[in-house]
């Protein structure tokens, strides 16, 4: 998977557009929450190509764990320093930090390798919404606001027994949401495969805001207004 067209670089400072990110969301990723859409007022950088941007600079190891604690906009110029440390935090000029990274165990600096890798995760995060969410929401009764969804990551987690795969493939493992009042933390695991072998494992957590109690005309009105704005933008790239 080649990043080039989704970041812009000065040595080791990053800046990602809106066109950037939201590109990458929809044409990557097959992820249409609006808060990835070029005019969103609450606009952020995919959580995904940030993750992607990690393993590109830094390698893949083993284990890997990324904690998010700030959205990236547009405006944000991040820092990916040089480092062999094991944890390692990423910040803006200012120094506030955005992600941390915590890494174990062997590492590869393979590009074949982590592009595989990434590109898997990645389109396995895409099915997040509506497949895995809306069924979890529905069994706990409650539903996002659809003119006000609100859903971005807390953290991911990947742990490997091996580095030398060469077809990996995530598999979806089972998934929990946690209520807490109009807020939700939505924890989804997965199994990594290399030619029907499991080698590892993971998980993705995500938080949910703005929830209120569910009903089937919201949720529909919810999956409506995610297709429509897949359709919307498939419609113009299509031109």
């Amino acid at each position: 998977m080649q990043l080039d067209d989704y970041y812009s670089a000065s040595g080791d400072r990053i800046n990602i557009s809106r066109p950037q990110a939201s590109n990458f969301a929809k044409v990557i990723a097959g992820d249409f929450n609006s808060i990835h859409n070029t005019d969103a007022k609450r606009f952020c950088v995919p959580g995904d190509l940030l993750f992607s941007l990690a393993l590109q600079h830094y390698g893949l190891s083993q284990q890997m764990q990324i904690k998010f604690s700030g959205m990236v906009g547009d405006a944000v110029t991040l820092e990916f320093s040089t480092s062999d440390a094991a944890m390692i935090d990423i910040r803006d000029m200012a120094g506030k930090p955005y992600l941390q990274l915590e890494r174990k165990g062997e590492r590869t600096l393979d590009d074949k390798r982590i592009s595989a890798l990434t590109l898997c995760y990645v389109q396995f995060s895409g099915l997040t919404f509506p497949h895995i969410l809306v069924p979890l929401m529905q069994k706990q009764q409650v539903i996002l606001n659809p003119k006000r969804p609100f859903v971005i990551y807390e953290s991911m987690h990947i742990d490997l027994n091996r580095l030398d795969f060469e077809t990996p493939k995530l598999e979806p493992d089972g998934s929990t949401l946690k209520i807490e009042g109009k807020r939700g933390q939505a924890r989804l695991h997965f199994k990594v495969l290399d030619r029907g072998t499991e080698i590892g494992s993971g998980t993705k957590t995500m938080l949910l805001s703005g929830l209120q109690p569910y009903t089937r005309e919201l949720a529909d009105r919810l999956v409506d207004n995610y297709l429509a704005n897949k359709t919307a933008y498939q419609a113009a790239a299509a031109k």
